[in-house]
């Protein structure tokens, strides 16, 4: 079979609705304004209650610009963008501080500095929510490592402490999207990264199993997808590469980890599966309550999208737009017939 042209109908259905789910330059712009003035606020009220922030890095897909500014909810897709803002502390005791005693700080500081915004309480952060411009901004607190500026500790309520990066988190990202706009054609990686978290979104929205897949893994699964194939010239293309190798690991529970930021061959595997953290590889982001049965779901997630591709690329082939178009629906939902430039 030969190779789908850039005006094929999928692959210019695929590239509007990436353009669709993707933050508007306009918000990205308003959203960093917005996160200047929370962090001010904030860490002014941190710094008075003595405790001593060392930075406050950008983190998360709103950094490493694979986030989806709309959201499915049930079967209704709802405007609505997370963002991550980190506090580094300077730990004030050997041990650290607890997560509770930080989080019921950073909720007080929440509190009075925005006194009518809903505030929720996370695994790791305190969330607040301004319903007027559908914004969600993840107060993060994290101690810093001594020696190292680009390196902090995670804490959670279950008593974790997880070293991380926020900073090689999102390198790790930057540095594939740089090669892919190295090559030819529009894909470029960190949108492809979008698209499957939307196909996470819609399979997530149908499961009585997997609610809540990381976003982690996610982003882990694609970069190895990513190394091993690149991408094409088409998202149709591109996608129906990445699927496969998805569906391979997962099914055969194949060990995924990178050597972006060192050498990962000594660190054991973990649990049914493993996925290593490439900023910390003693890290594996699989949860590590999930079973065959979550696993197998997720193979499953994958080798459906994988043969629906290929479906996809079949319709595109024999230039049947009606078929290719309820080929993409069943995976990316009618938000994309809707939205996608489709007919």
């Amino acid at each position: 079979m030969g190779k789908l042209s850039t005006q094929s109908a999928s692959h210019r259905w695929l590239t509007a609705f990436v353009d669709w789910i993707k933050p508007e330059e306009a918000t990205r712009e308003a959203i960093c304004k917005q996160a200047e003035e929370i962090r001010d606020r904030i860490g002014a009220k941190a710094s008075r209650d003595g405790l001593v922030v060392r930075s406050m890095p950008w983190s998360g897909s709103f950094a490493k610009k694979t986030g989806l500014r709309r959201h499915m909810r049930g079967d209704h897709e709802v405007e609505g963008q997370d963002v991550d803002l980190a506090f580094v502390i300077s730990p004030q005791t050997s041990e650290g501080e607890d997560i509770e005693s930080l989080l019921d700080r950073f909720e007080r500081y929440a509190r009075a500095s925005y006194p009518n915004t809903r505030r929720n309480p996370t695994k790791s952060s305190v969330r607040l929510d301004f319903k007027g411009t559908k914004l969600s901004y993840d107060l993060v607190p994290m101690l810093a490592v001594e020696g190292d500026d680009e390196a902090q500790v995670l804490l959670r309520r279950d008593g974790e402490r997880r070293r991380t990066s926020v900073q090689r988190h999102i390198d790790f990202v930057k540095r594939r999207t740089d090669r892919s706009n190295e090559l030819k054609g529009r894909v470029k990686f960190n949108e492809g990264v979008r698209l499957v978290k939307w196909l996470r979104e819609i399979r997530q929205s149908r499961s009585q199993i997997l609610d809540d897949v990381p976003t982690m893994l996610i982003d882990l699964l694609c970069a190895k997808a990513f190394d091993l194939h690149g991408v094409d010239e088409t998202y149709t293309e591109t996608l129906s590469r990445w699927f496969g190798r998805i569906a391979h690991l997962v099914g055969t529970r194949k060990r995924v980890d990178f050597s972006d930021f060192g050498d990962p061959a000594g660190h054991a595997d973990g649990g049914l599966w493993s996925v290593l953290d490439p900023v910390n590889p003693a890290n594996n982001v699989v949860p590590p309550a999930w079973g065959n049965l979550q696993l197998q779901e997720l193979a499953g997630w994958f080798e459906d999208a994988r043969d629906g591709m290929a479906r996809v690329i079949a319709a595109d082939t024999a230039g049947d737009e009606g078929e290719d178009r309820e080929e993409l629906a069943a995976l990316f939902g009618n938000a994309l017939v809707d939205h996608g430039g489709a007919p």
